[in-house]
């Protein structure tokens, strides 16, 4: 039996969601063409069942009760093991991933299968400004500043994410150098879509994910974000990880509400611009001497443009503009809270039905 399996590791930021989605809802058709992306159950997406196995690789439990992963790992592998042609397995928190994780994954992977790397990247210049607000998003609070200087020094998850030829390297010593694709995110919209571009590292045909996704992490503004940081301070969310504070924080006031404002948006500083292009000619350097396959430009990891010295500072958001946001948000909390059922009434309702059933009986 035949089987491919290709291996997204990241990194975060460059579309990923957007590609898991896709694959998810075009799972049914894709196994037509023998191109499998896994999950536990039908009741289970792909793409929750493909995180908690990262998770479960790399000793982690983000997002859950100790242990809720556990065990998760060897489940994938064990359905990847039961299929032929080509299956793909995506998740972002992989690219960092430790050199004993990868020893481990591989050697799971590759009894009966070619194994290869994919890898989605873009130039720090977009990927920087992108993580800080998603790590805000997640409960953090450091300052814009802060961040960045931590991130150049490598000393974020998300720098040692990004970081092209470590993380590369770290995956890459276990398969040939053709084995790893790299797939750059285009810069221009109206060009190749990143889709078309996965689709080609893969070796697979686009048309036969027809359906598009409409999931998109859209990205929050400068006063937006601001604000976000001081909520996040306010409510300790760095500490109280409780899905009930996520669901009203991240997912109903990050990623619906407050995406709509209109600040302006958040770009790279531009006293951060020249570590940021030398870091991008490192990149493409080291990938020309590497051999590894490329789809795309690799010149795309070098940022094009230097930031306007009247971009708008996130650390230092005027009283005016926050308040704005802030009520915007005070809003849309409190007709949240409004419409969910008063607990008092949910429990009689309950007693009132538990009664009516005995009374049946």
């Amino acid at each position: 039996m035949s089987r491919t399996v290709y291996l997204h590791i990241g990194a975060p930021k460059t579309g990923t969601t957007y590609l898991q989605d896709r694959l998810t809802l075009n799972a049914a058709r894709l196994s037509d063409h023998d191109v499998h992306f896994p999950t536990k159950s039908p009741l289970v997406s792909p793409g929750l069942f493909q995180f908690r196995a990262a998770l479960d690789l790399l000793g982690q439990d983000w997002g859950g009760a100790p242990g809720h992963a556990e065990g998760s790992w060897d489940q994938l592998v064990k359905r990847i093991d039961k299929r032929s042609g080509t299956v793909i397995v995506s998740h972002e928190i992989l690219a960092p991933a430790r050199s004993h994780h990868v020893a481990r994954a591989m050697n799971d992977l590759a009894d009966g299968a070619d194994v290869h790397v994919v890898y989605t990247a873009r130039d720090l210049a977009r990927q920087l400004p992108a993580a800080w607000q998603e790590s805000i998003k997640q409960g953090r609070t450091w300052r814009y500043q802060k961040f960045l200087k931590k991130s150049q020094r490598g000393r974020t998850w998300f720098s040692r994410a990004f970081d092209l030829p470590s993380v590369l390297g770290t995956w890459g010593a276990h398969v040939p150098p053709e084995n790893i694709h790299l797939v750059t995110v285009p810069l221009d919209r109206k060009g190749e879509s990143l889709w078309d571009r996965f689709c080609r590292a893969t070796r697979i045909e686009s048309s036969w994910a027809p359906e598009e996704s409409t999931r998109a992490n859209a990205s929050l503004g400068v006063a937006e974000t601001a604000v976000l940081r001081q909520l996040n301070k306010k409510l300790d969310r760095k500490v109280r990880r409780e899905a009930a504070y996520d669901g009203l924080i991240r997912q109903m006031l990050a990623e619906e509400e407050l995406v709509q404002g209109k600040s302006p948006r958040i770009l790279l500083p531009p006293d951060h611009h020249e570590w940021v292009v030398e870091r991008g000619q490192q990149w493409v350097e080291w990938v020309e001497q590497a051999g590894i396959d490329v789809v795309g430009d690799v010149r795309d990891l070098v940022p094009r443009e230097a930031t306007p010295e009247d971009w708008a500072d996130p650390d230092h958001v005027k009283p005016r503009q926050r308040l704005r946001v802030a009520m915007r948000a005070l809003a849309a909390m409190t007709s949240e809270a409004a419409s969910r059922p008063d607990p008092d009434q949910q429990l009689t309702s309950r007693l009132r039905q538990n009664v009516s059933r005995l009374r049946s009986r």
